[in-house]
């Protein structure tokens, strides 16, 4: 029952990156200087991502996040949607504030993983840092746009963890999740990027 389980989560893992692989619609007329450096930051981002993963693999021996889906869906893990970047017809209000609604949630998601190790904690407090800087950008960005909500998203609900094991879980399956985010926003930006 628990392999139906695993197998059917990955499936739906798969289609969700499928879906998002989508070709974009036309470009925008966003500022050259704000995508370049949001395209930089988001490398950043992911660098500072890939040692939080690979710290979490080589001490606590958490190297596959696929073994712990099951895990992160009891505890509220989710991933971020990108839909309204990855759809035939880009809709750029609407990436935009999935691009910042996922930045806002994955910052929820770090300050819920503190505590998870001493020696993890500059990464943690680095990646939180670079994320709210490029959720700033694109803040103000929308603002510049006149696309900007009247109120910033809530984070909603975080997960709580119960034991050591869940928060280095936690912080495998973030990591993860992470990466994967980025990705699509990084082909994004660099789409609209393109002349």
């Amino acid at each position: 029952m628990k392999l139906m389980a695993l197998q059917l989560l990955l499936w739906h893992s798969v289609l969700w990156t499928v879906q998002e692989a989508t070709p974009l619609g036309p470009a925008s007329n966003l500022p050259q200087s704000f995508l370049f450096k949001c395209l930089e930051q988001v490398r950043k981002i992911q660098a500072d991502g890939v040692v939080l993963q690979e710290r979490l693999c080589a001490t606590h021996n958490l190297c596959h996040p696929e073994e712990l889906v099951l895990l992160g869906h009891s505890l509220g893990i989710s991933q971020a949607p990108l839909s309204s970047c990855s759809s035939q017809a880009l809709q750029l209000t609407g990436c935009l504030r999935q691009l910042h609604s996922g930045l806002f949630l994955y910052q929820g998601f770090l300050q819920a993983l503190a505590g998870i190790s001493p020696k993890l904690a500059p990464t943690l407090d680095m990646l939180h840092l670079d994320i709210a800087d490029l959720a700033t950008n694109i803040w103000q960005q929308m603002e510049d746009l006149g696309v900007a909500p009247a109120v910033q998203a809530t984070q909603g609900t975080m997960p709580i963890f119960t034991s050591a094991f869940q928060r280095r879980a936690g912080g495998v399956l973030v990591a993860a999740n992470l990466q994967s985010f980025l990705e699509l926003a990084y082909r994004v930006l660099r789409y609209l990027a393109e002349p």
